[in-house]
């Protein structure tokens, strides 16, 4: 059964005045018990009261009627998962084939370019919004690439790159040298620290239309394959950091 907003809105104001209320009543019934705290009534009390504390966090009544009303969000999600979400640990199930031109993984490519483009990063992976599949996205935009300083493009290796969807990826070394810049994940959000990787790779796998697709990529966008990839195996940019490079990126505003 579904509630309209309209009957939702109905529904709180009805129960908010009740709410408030008993709240006002149980904060009046509080300060009477607390004025003078675990201390008896030397008249009425015989025997002295024992004080009752707990650490328990409790959700208010409004928050809980909003969880019954609307259920929580479910993958793939609009947001980014943050580190600490077991999703982010856990290894990707790889996609059957035959389901890849359907609805469901269709949503979840749909909403991984979404998420990418909105939050205007150059790689998501499907267990980045709630999805443990092995689906991974790039794209490097001309605009972006208009906007690094010429010296930075030519130190990272960066160009633009057009949107790309890999399903059941596999990587392939095709250089062993390694080159080391600074990196950050959305779900690592705010810091960044130095990470080596490969300078040439290769990507083989199907796209979103269920073809075989395969990619070389040197540079950074290789570095974006190599980040995404560990995506897929529960491995974050943390594992392969330089720890003494890991900082906040915005430690300066903290200092002003």
């Amino acid at each position: 059964m579904r509630w309209s907003g309209a009957a939702m809105n109905r529904h709180l104001r009805t129960l908010l005045p009740c709410v408030l209320s008993f709240r006002a009543t149980s904060v009046l019934f509080s300060s009477a018990r607390t004025s003078s705290p675990c201390s008896p009534c030397p008249l009425t009390c015989p025997a002295p009261s024992r004080c009752h504390t707990t650490n328990v966090k409790t959700r208010s009544y409004l928050q809980y009627l909003k969880r019954k009303v609307k259920a929580p969000p479910a993958p793939p999600y609009s947001h980014v998962c943050q580190v600490g979400d077991p999703v982010l640990r856990s290894k990707a199930a790889a996609v059957d084939p035959g389901a890849i031109r359907g609805a469901e993984v269709q949503q979840v490519i749909k909403t991984l370019v979404t998420v990418m483009r909105k939050l205007e990063c150059v790689g998501l992976s499907a267990p980045q919004i709630g999805v443990p599949l092995q689906i991974i996205a790039l794209e490097y935009p001309d605009k972006m690439l208009e906007e690094s300083s010429p010296a930075s493009v030519q130190a990272r290796g960066l160009i633009s790159v057009p949107l790309k969807i890999f399903v059941n990826p596999q990587l392939r070394v095709l250089n062993g040298q390694t080159a080391t810049f600074q990196e950050a994940c959305e779900s690592i959000s705010g810091y960044s620290a130095s990470v080596p990787r490969y300078i040439s790779v290769e990507v083989s796998g199907l796209n979103e239309k269920a073809e075989p697709v395969t990619w070389q990529a040197s540079g950074w966008p290789a570095r974006i394959l190599q980040h995404e990839m560990d995506h897929l195996s529960g491995v974050l940019y943390i594992d392969h950091m330089d720890s003494k490079t890991f900082i906040n990126v915005n430690w300066e505003q903290y200092n002003e």
